[in-house]
């Protein structure tokens, strides 16, 4: 098999509890109160965007739409508005996943901005079809900023996985 450009070396399976964690920590993120930021970027979607790239099977379309689900209760939002919005974007990062893990991280970066900005307009779409405000021109930032998040997600979430299995002074890997 031809490995992709971007990686170095083979990584280790990703555990379903560590999925798990991250997720719920994105969550617990996501949930703590800082008052209106209409430009601060979510971490779920970050860590949803990720796990469906990295990790296609385990994670997917219907744990996007649970903690969107999740978000609107948390949020008062309107019931689907983060559940449509992540359903969507996981569909679109399972799509793209087999393609994004071509490209180097930067470049992954600029690829997936798209899909949360696709994310933001649905959240948006649907809160102003519901009769609700229209929100800041400040929001248009919050796609950049998950965008400039995504290396930093990258390097953190694959860490666990670049181990060895077993420590040996005699391998290199």
């Amino acid at each position: 098999m031809i490995m992709p450009r971007g990686t170095g070396q083979l990584l280790l399976p990703a555990k379903p509890w560590f999925i798990a964690l991250t997720l719920l920590m994105a969550l617990l993120l996501d949930m703590l109160p800082v008052g209106p930021q209409p430009a601060a970027p979510s971490a779920l979607a970050v860590v949803l965007v990720f796990w469906n790239v990295h990790q296609a099977r385990r994670i997917g379309v219907g744990w996007a739409f649970f903690l969107g689900l999740l978000m609107d209760v948390h949020h008062g939002a309107i019931l689907g508005q983060h559940a449509l919005a992540y359903s969507g974007l996981a569909f679109l990062a399972v799509t793209l996943h087999r393609r994004l893990l071509w490209f180097g991280v930067w470049q992954q970066a600029l690829q997936v901005l798209p899909l949360f900005v696709a994310a933001h307009v649905v959240q948006v779409s649907v809160r102003l079809m519901a009769g609700g405000m229209s929100p800041s021109p400040w929001m248009l930032l919050a796609p950049v900023f998950e965008a400039l998040l995504w290396p930093l997600a990258w390097v953190l979430l694959l860490a666990p996985q670049r181990r060895a299995p077993e420590r040996d002074e005699h391998r290199p890997l």
